[in-house]
């Protein structure tokens, strides 16, 4: 487990996390505060989305949205400009994936997947920058998948890497505006993901376990172990580290 950081990396400074009401989002989220930040969070499901907003304290901007609506994102995106009129740090973490053979796969999660994972990704760098000054920072999440031949896993990987290449394009067009980015790789991760995946609690129990087996540390990772990648990413401590791609994967990518 992460050793909780004393540092105030993020004194003063202002994060805005998609998908912030669970998981890596919700981890990261209470990591930026922890070191300082004020931050904004977009989340689809009202529930989870204010007993985040509880966690994270009360001067938490909570927005109700799904980031293939850019409606949505224009509202997050005008909340944060009328409290904080920047954004030092963005999480570009909101994202779905569903497990089907290609076979099984149909036009409807085709463009689901890819309205919410590229679609979504895109706008949201897109809003986001007009409150980004120089010295700013964005992390996409994208998947260690995307270095691997994962069967049932075509049309998520797609829109995966399709998410580091959209990272490696804005590198050079970002780059001078003083605004860095970069991608974070995360491997299996235990995470409220996998119980929306479509399949009963006996499948996904024996996912899990396949997963885990090919992992070289022998265990899944967890939501914070993605949270201290992404504050070192968006921190200045990486602030030579630019359109670069991290895995933390546990080394199942590369076994």
């Amino acid at each position: 487990m992460p050793q909780q950081s004393s540092t105030q990396r993020f004194q003063g400074k202002f994060a805005v996390i998609t998908g912030g009401n669970s998981g890596i989002g919700l981890a990261a989220a209470k990591a930026y505060v922890r070191e300082g930040a004020k931050v904004a969070i977009l989340g689809r499901d009202a529930q989870t989305l204010e007993q985040a907003r509880e966690q994270l304290g009360p001067e938490t901007i909570a927005v109700q949205g799904d980031v293939s609506r850019l409606a949505d994102l224009d509202r997050l995106f005008a909340q944060v400009k009328a409290r904080s009129g920047r954004i030092d740090a963005l999480f570009v973490n909101a994202g779905l994936g569903r497990f089907v053979p290609i076979e099984a796969s149909d036009e409807q999660l085709f463009d689901l997947t890819f309205d919410v994972n590229v679609k979504g990704a895109f706008f949201t760098v897109q809003k986001a920058l007009p409150l980004m000054p120089r010295g700013s920072a964005i992390v996409l999440n994208a998947s260690c998948v995307i270095e691997m031949g994962m069967p049932a896993a075509s049309v998520y990987t797609a829109s995966k890497a399709a998410v580091a290449s959209l990272a490696r394009s804005l590198s050079g067009e970002l780059a001078p505006r003083g605004v860095r980015i970069n991608v974070i790789n995360p491997g299996p991760i235990e995470t409220p993901i996998f119980g929306r995946m479509g399949m009963d609690a006996e499948a996904t129990k024996g996912m899990l376990a396949h997963i885990q087996g090919q992992v070289p540390l022998g265990r899944m990772g967890n939501p914070e172990e993605i949270a201290d990648a992404v504050m070192f990413l968006s921190s200045e401590q990486s602030s030579f580290v630019h359109g670069a791609s991290l895995l933390v994967d546990g080394g199942m990518s590369r076994a």
